[in-house]
């Protein structure tokens, strides 16, 4: 299992977290999405390694954005 954090800018409410989760939920290999709209974090475990450029283009194609450190 790996476990992979991300950074978003837009997420302000429990639903934009649903519709974060829901949408990586739909990624091949993504077993569990934990979005947390408080600290702006998503944390996604995966079985195999799922490209990060996947999980984050996702992210920016239901409109919120990538927070790149």
């Amino acid at each position: 299992m790996k476990e992979t954090i991300i950074k978003i800018e837009g997420m302000v409410c429990n639903g934009c977290e649903n519709r974060v989760q829901n949408a990586l939920k739909t990624i091949e290999g993504i077993e569990e999405v934990i979005a947390d709209h408080t600290n702006g974090t998503v944390k996604i475990i995966s079985k195999n390694d799922v490209s990060e450029d996947i999980i984050k283009e996702k992210i920016t194609d239901i409109g919120f954005q990538v927070k790149e450190d």
